[in-house]
């Protein structure tokens, strides 16, 4: 591999029930979401993926962490505090990379594997599910002065959807956003030498990814009463499929309160990009 191109480890924490039935309602498998959106933002990156709570999962032929120039880490739906090998085997991975040194990324389940392996707390949120659009992330002081966040604005919105929540920190994480429904929106966590950063949101989703997952989770959706019943959602999914298709129609924007935050890609992904520029190549550069 050329020195100038950084290789990532992807690992997408579904377990391969979780992700065929996202695939089944037409949602692309977080892994491959990843995947894209890492090669947008920096082409010739190289990748690899893991499914670590596939029975037998391994690194590709011949690899190991210390490989990687980072990992990157997706959503997932498990619960991180229900004691089960699939979740097991992801903090004993995550404490792995720490170790190594190897830079870790990711969204969502991410945030709360990087605390619960550093020592720190999950629990469910009282407040329920957070889904669609987070409102009015607000960075904390140590958020505007961190190199994760450098051009991004002091508030915005992200897409996300958890029902989880961190509650308590760990030595070495420090809080770099939040918001109304969740106190801590990123967090970055440095543990046994290594460092991860990581959101609650979702910056690799698009409008089309959060259609789909809307799709698929209509039933539990109607049930919590974020729409009136199966029709009021399949509307909503057939408005942001459609901005999708055409970003310019900004009265579908104003009706669905959705800016630049979410449909300018460069903005919206920024924190990817600062995590590959700022912690992944250099550590590429040291070690080769």
């Amino acid at each position: 591999m050329a020195a100038q191109n950084p290789r990532i480890l992807i690992v997408d924490g579904y377990t391969k029930a979780a992700r065929d039935e996202l695939a089944a309602g037409g949602a692309t498998p977080a892994a491959y979401q990843y995947r894209a959106m890492l090669e947008r933002l920096m082409p010739g990156l190289e990748t690899d993926i893991l499914f670590p709570a596939d029975p037998g999962a391994a690194f590709p032929a011949g690899a190991a962490l210390a490989d990687y120039d980072g990992v990157a880490w997706t959503g997932c739906s498990l619960t991180v505090y229900e004691d089960v090998p699939e979740v097991r085997v992801q903090l004993d991975f995550a404490r792995a990379a720490f170790a190594a040194g190897v830079p870790s990324f990711g969204s969502c389940w991410a945030a709360q594997i990087a605390v619960v392996a550093a020592g720190g707390i999950v629990q469910a949120n009282p407040r329920g599910r957070e889904m669609g659009v987070a409102r009015k992330i607000a960075l904390s002081t140590a958020g505007r002065g961190h190199p994760m966040y450098e051009g991004k604005a002091a508030v915005f919105d992200a897409f996300i959807s958890h029902v989880d929540e961190i509650t308590h920190l760990p030595p070495g994480a420090v809080c770099l956003a939040g918001n109304a429904f969740s106190s801590i929106q990123a967090v970055t966590v440095t543990h046994q030498g290594g460092t991860f950063w990581a959101v609650q949101y979702h910056p690799e989703y698009d409008l089309r990814e959060m259609a789909r997952l809307t799709h698929c989770r209509t039933k539990k959706l109607v049930e919590l009463g974020f729409f009136a019943d199966a029709d009021a959602a399949a509307d909503y999914v057939n408005l942001l499929e459609t901005l999708h298709q055409d970003p310019s129609r900004q009265d579908l924007a104003w009706l669905l309160g959705i800016d630049d935050d979410i449909l300018n890609e460069d903005v919206k992904r920024l924190e990817v990009r600062n995590w590959l520029e700022r912690l992944v190549i250099p550590t590429m550069v040291r070690r080769r």
